[in-house]
C-alpha cells in the first residue's frame, strides 16, 4: 500500500509553486515556535537520544535543520521531491540528510528501518491531511521506525481546529494569502477525531506515554491582525517499557 497519485500529486504542486524563503508557507513557523516546544515535551521520553531522528514529512526542512543542530543524526523524510529540493537549499551545510519516503509503503518504512535501526521520529500535522485509508497504514510505518526502543511525538490538529479554518476559507475577502494555496492544491487538513490519533498508535502497537494541548503556530494572520494559532494536541509514544 502506498498514498493514491491524486495525494502525491497535490503536494507535488504545492511545494513546486511554494516560495523558497523562509515563513512563506503557511505552517513554516519559526522552529522556536513550533519544534522547540514540542523538543521540551519530547526530549524527557527519549530512552536513547543517540538514535536517528526522523522528522517524517519534513517539507522544506525548517524543523529539521533545528533538529539537526540538537540531535548527531537527522534524516528529513518526505514524499515531495519538490520539498525535498527546498530542503536541501535551505541546508547547503548538510546538516541534515534528505530522503524521498512514502511512510504509507510497508515496504519503504522497512527499508528504512533496516538502514538507520531503531529512531525516534517527530512529525508535525501530517496525519490530518492523510487520506483517511492511509492514515492506519502511515502511523504502522512509524511503529515500524521506532522499533523497541525509539520514541515518536506526534502533533495533530485537534477537532476545534476545523471550525477556525472553516471560518478562515470563508471570510468575506477570501482566505489568507498563505492558506489559499493549500485549498487551491486540495491538500485541506482533512477530519481526524481527537480520540483517533491515540487509538491509531495502539493499533499500531504502541503505547501513548504522555500527551497534551499546545497550539500550533502558523505564519498568517488573520483579520483582525492576530498570528493564526490553531488548536492541537500532541502524544509521545513508544513499545511499552517491559519490567
Amino acid at each position: 500500500m502506498s498514498v493514491t497519485r491524486r495525494y502525491r500529486e497535490a503536494w507535488e504542486g504545492f511545494w513546486s509553486e511554494a516560495p523558497g524563503e523562509l515563513g512563506a508557507v503557511f505552517w513554516d513557523a519559526d522552529p522556536a515556535l513550533t519544534v522547540g516546544r514540542h523538543l521540551a515535551l519530547f526530549e524527557t521520553h527519549l530512552t536513547d537520544p543517540g538514535l536517528p531522528m526522523v522528522d517524517l514529512g519534513c517539507g522544506n526542512g525548517t524543523q529539521t535543520r533545528y533538529l539537526a543542530d540538537r540531535f548527531p543524526r537527522v534524516i528529513g523524510a518526505d514524499l515531495s521531491d519538490a520539498a525535498l529540493d527546498h530542503a536541501r537549499d535551505a541546508d547547503p551545510a548538510g546538516q541534515a540528510t534528505y530522503r524521498l519516503f512514502d511512510g504509507v509503503d510497508k515496504t519503504e518504512a522497512e527499508t528504512l528501518h533496516a538502514e538507520l535501526g531503531d529512531t525516534n521520529v517527530y512529525m508535525r500535522g501530517v496525519l490530518h491531511q492523510a487520506e483517511p485509508d492511509d492514515r492506519q497504514s502511515l502511523v504502522d510505518g512509524i511503529a515500524t521506525l521506532v522499533g523497541e526502543r525509539g520514541r515518536v511525538f506526534l502533533v495533530e490538529l485537534s477537532e476545534s481546529a476545523k471550525p477556525v479554518l472553516l471560518s478562515l476559507a470563508q471570510h468575506p475577502s477570501g482566505p489568507p494569502p498563505k492558506l489559499a494555496p493549500v485549498f487551491r492544491h486540495g491538500i485541506a487538513p482533512g477530519e481526524v477525531a481527537d480520540a483517533a490519533v491515540p487509538e491509531y498508535l495502539r493499533a499500531a502497537g504502541l503505547t501513548v506515554l504522555a500527551d497534551g494541548e499546545l497550539p500550533l503556530i502558523t505564519t498568517e494572520y488573520g483579520p483582525d491582525g492576530a498570528r493564526i494559532e490553531l488548536p492541537s494536541r500532541w502524544q509521545v509514544a513508544g513499545r511499552a517499557v517491559r519490567p
